[in-house]
Formats: C-alpha cells, sequence, structure tokens
C-alpha cells in the first residue's frame, strides 16, 4: 500500500513539474495543479495509512488515524482551488491583452519611443 502511494506521489510530482516547464500557460496551471494534488496525498499519508480506523481514539480500540492531515489537506484543496482561480484569471487576461499565450514573451523594444538627444 504504501509503495503504491509513494508511487502516485512520485508519478503526479514528475508530471507536474514536466508541465511546469512548458511554455504555455494552460500547461503550467495544470502543472501547478498536479503538484498540490502530489502535497495533498503526502500530507494525508503523512498521517499513517490505516483502513477503517477511526480518526480519533475510542475505547477498545487501539490503532486511529490522525485527524491533523486530514484537515490540513481539507484546508489546502480549498486555498488550492482558490488559487487556481485567480491564476486563470490572470492567465486569461495576459491572453486577451497580448493574443499569446507564451509564459515567457520576449520584450518588444521597437515600439519604445526614442528620446532625441538636445
Amino acid at each position: 500500500m504504501e509503495f503504491l502511494v509513494a508511487s502516485a506521489i512520485g508519478l503526479l510530482t514528475a508530471a507536474g513539474i514536466y508541465l511546469l516547464l512548458r511554455l504555455r500557460t494552460f500547461p503550467v496551471i495544470l502543472g501547478i495543479s498536479l503538484l498540490t494534488y502530489a502535497v495533498n496525498v503526502f500530507l494525508f499519508a503523512s498521517g499513517r495509512l490505516q483502513v477503517g480506523a477511526p480518526p480519533i481514539l475510542q475505547d477498545g480500540v487501539s490503532t486511529y488515524t490522525d485527524p491533523l492531515p486530514q484537515a490540513l489537506v481539507l484546508t489546502a484543496i480549498v486555498i488550492s482551488f482558490g488559487m487556481t482561480a485567480v491564476v486563470v484569471m490572470i492567465a486569461l487576461g495576459a491572453y486577451l491583452g497580448s493574443d499569446d499565450d507564451h509564459v515567457d514573451d520576449p520584450v518588444d523594444t521597437s515600439n519604445t519611443a526614442k528620446e532625441e538627444p538636445k
């Protein structure tokens, strides 16, 4: 079970980094999302992977799952959803402003007014 979760975290991280290195805005947004999913799974797995264990300590039950990583993951999901919406709106504004979705557009200096010497 731990090997499967560790492999999934590694795969999500590798795919997220690959997409972050692309030169278009949409793959960069997907890469950030995949990296947040990898971090969420890592946080969730840090609370011990127990199937069917309660999140609180009860009488007669010797194993329990730590509820803190579950709360952290829930908070991280909400924050990542909001930040993804913000990044999508910034990328959409940049695309509509320049008619291009490249991440690293070169600066166009041909349209700047040159100052005349006095």
